[in-house]
């Protein structure tokens, strides 16, 4: 009735070759689909005069899902997803369900960065997140998304 396949469709034999055959499977899969064990996001860094701008790709992600810290000269963007599907029959008894949670991090270099004045805005499923460069340093800080 339904085929489900955990993490990946094609299991392999692990070898020292297994990072090398994942980004081939990235690049030639016809699939829009990434696997889980390996599901990130995207980002863009530039390095302006006065400050970094960085992009990162979350389509379908929610503000309240998405969090921006900074902290030991690092700012770090990780977004926590739950997600539950539901399918009954007529008499409202389970034919199918599934939870599942997902959790993508990614951390970025940035010296010479004040905490204070880092920015983020989620809009139209892209985060943006401008941090301006300055000599002063702080430890740990969380950054509010708008």
């Amino acid at each position: 009735m339904f085929k489900l396949t955990p993490f990946s469709a094609s299991p392999r034999k692990r070898d020292d070759f297994v990072d090398f055959y994942d980004v081939l499977d990235d690049f030639f899969s016809t699939s829009p689909f990434r696997t889980m064990k390996h599901d990130t996001f995207k980002i863009d860094v530039r390095d302006e005069d006065k400050f970094y701008a960085i992009e990162a790709d979350l389509p379908g992600v929610e503000r309240d899902e998405v969090k921006v810290s900074y902290d030991d000269q690092t700012l770090s963007i990780s977004v926590e997803r739950k997600e539950e599907k539901e399918d009954k029959d007529t008499d409202g008894k389970y034919l199918h369900r599934e939870r599942r949670v997902c959790s993508m991090k990614r951390s970025i270099y940035l010296p010479e960065v004040d905490p204070a004045k880092i920015k983020a805005r989620l809009e139209d499923g892209v985060l943006k997140v401008l941090a301006e460069k300055t000599e002063a340093q702080a430890s740990g800080y969380v950054i509010d998304v708008e």
